[in-house]
């Protein structure tokens, strides 16, 4: 199907735009006679990192990218696994806490923790599942988490935010609803019919969408999911197709191809009709954040800033949809932690693809 540009007064459709209703609350050849050498290390991608779990099943407790060495860590528990990942090209960590350990952390946490205002996920870079609480958990709430993390040993590590993780409206110009505002993250295509994704919350909130306060119908929501996941599906009004691309909002757009799944170390940018273009880097994956609405799960986490406008936004890396913005703390003046539901689950669960 071809794609058409959409009209300027819809370029925030057509790019990917931002948050309003954001919860505030990642081969070389060798000679014909040799065995062949290892991928290069800037080559392995988190695609690779997961097919490496699989195959050493016990054996790794994630993998991050660092940036500054170009290598793809993957952690190990034991000297075999490391020899398995370092003969595929990426760089072996000897660490003392498996995927499995972590993970009983992760349930605990859940069941004896799960208070709004704090989030969870395990951190490949320090081998533990980090907490984070924002400045609302205080008092009681604050000693019941102290008391569950402190129980869990060294397998996590509690932190505090200055921030506060919870759903808010703010003003822009994105996609609108009757009494509320959003943004589009990504223009898709199912069942041959042009569609958008944008964050969960906002398709719970809006049935019938406008390119401006007041305007006539665009796209109407057909499903949405939050709390537990954080996305939603509108359908367009009509057959035309719409292009898959980002508002730089410097005049260009930066094309998307495919979807994603983010590392983390991975270098990002997020595009949002309040604060426009702001980069970042993906800190955690798998996250859980706990909002006054209820729990999320399976979220990226970065340390690209957003605020009110943002939300429903694209995360993305060059032609790769990674992330819908879903959340987070902070403002682009003092920083915070963002939130993004990842692109491929919504792709997965609507049985679309990126047009």
């Amino acid at each position: 199907m071809k794609h058409r540009r959409i009209p300027k007064r819809r370029a925030v459709l057509a790019g990917a735009g931002a948050l309003a209703l954001a919860a505030t609350a990642t081969v070389t050849l060798a000679n014909a006679n040799a065995a062949p050498a290892p991928t290069p290390l800037a080559k392995l991608s988190s695609a690779a990192a997961s097919t490496l779990a699989s195959q050493l099943k016990t054996g790794t407790a994630g993998a991050f990218y660092d940036a500054k060495a170009k290598k793809l860590v993957v952690n190990v528990v034991n000297e075999a696994a490391a020899e398995t990942v370092r003969a595929k090209g990426a760089e072996a960590r000897l660490v003392k806490h498996t995927l499995a350990q972590l993970d009983a952390a992760r349930q605990t946490l859940k069941s004896k923790a799960t208070i709004p205002g704090t989030s969870w996920g395990m951190d490949p870079t320090s081998n533990k599942v980090v907490v984070t609480a924002d400045r609302t958990v205080k008092g009681a709430k604050l000693d019941r988490l102290a008391e569950v993390t402190k129980s869990l040993g060294d397998r996590v590590e509690l932190r505090h935010s200055k921030g506060e993780f919870k759903p808010f409206i703010g003003g822009g110009d994105a996609i609108w609803g009757s009494g509320a505002r959003c943004s589009l993250g990504f223009n898709v295509v199912k069942d041959g019919q042009p569609y958008f994704l944008t964050a969960g919350h906002c398709g719970n909130a809006v049935q019938s969408w406008s390119d401006q306060q007041g305007g006539s119908e665009i796209a109407t929501t057909e499903d949405s999911k939050f709390p537990g996941d954080d996305y939603s599906i509108a359908k367009y009004t009509g057959d035309t197709a719409h292009p898959s691309e980002v508002d730089l909002y410097n005049g260009s757009t930066q094309k998307i191809t495919q979807a994603a799944e983010a590392t983390v170390g991975e270098k990002v940018q997020r595009s949002g009709s309040t604060t426009q273009v702001h980069d970042g880097e993906v800190t955690g994956l798998n996250e859980t954040v706990n909002y006054q609405e209820g729990s999320v799960e399976g979220l990226i986490k970065t340390t690209v800033c957003a605020e009110p406008g943002d939300s429903g936004g694209a995360l993305f890396d060059g032609e790769s949809a990674l992330g819908l913005t879903s959340g987070g703390s902070g403002d682009c003046s003092g920083g915070g932690e963002t939130f993004f539901q990842p692109v491929p689950e919504a792709l997965e669960a609507y049985g679309a693809q990126i047009g």
